[in-house]
């Protein structure tokens, strides 16, 4: 559309600025830096975007939402660490906000029914699922899930004699 002769019909020029709005436009369409650009934002978002997409059905996945967080934001920051020729072990600060931003967002919408529902997965047990990614452990070694699968109990079970029976339970079959 920008390289069209009919183009120059919308041309006007800003108040504060003797360029042309329209050969601004022309010139960032035609940029391959400027789509490089883009690519690399679509790049970032896609991982948020295809979580959001499979939580967001009528299916059961309550028990997927805690791995899908984490999964999530491994790749968000693969493409960042390759964008940036980065290691594992050096900081970004692309990354770090975009972490900040995605953890204060995962605080906001967690609840320990997401973490009860993760560690009753069997799937999370199994050595293959462990052995997929770094640092990956099976829910009943993980502090945040354990305290979190705890919270939730005690509003299940309010009854000291109840939560205790359910604790001796789960002991057991962990």
């Amino acid at each position: 559309m920008v390289i069209s002769d009919k183009w120059s019909v919308y041309r006007e020029v800003r108040d504060d600025s003797p360029t042309p709005t329209a050969q601004i436009v022309k010139d960032l369409i035609l940029s391959d830096v400027w789509w490089d650009k883009v690519d690399y934002i679509l790049k970032i978002t896609t991982p948020i975007y295809e979580m959001i997409r499979m939580t967001d059905t009528d299916t059961p996945c309550l028990h997927l939402v805690y791995e899908m967080w984490d999964s999530m934001i491994e790749k968000v920051k693969k493409v960042i660490y390759r964008y940036e020729g980065k290691q594992e072990d050096e900081e970004s600060s692309l990354y770090s906000v975009i972490y900040d931003i995605l953890i204060a967002r995962w605080t906001k919408g967690n609840n320990p029914l997401h973490c009860l529902a993760h560690s009753l997965n069997p799937r999370y047990y199994s050595k293959k699922w462990i052995e997929e990614g770094p640092g990956r452990e099976p829910p009943h070694k993980d502090k945040e899930v354990s305290k979190m699968r705890m919270v939730c109990f005690k509003k299940f079970f309010p009854m000291p004699e109840e939560l205790a029976k359910v604790k001796r339970r789960v002991l057991k079959v962990l």
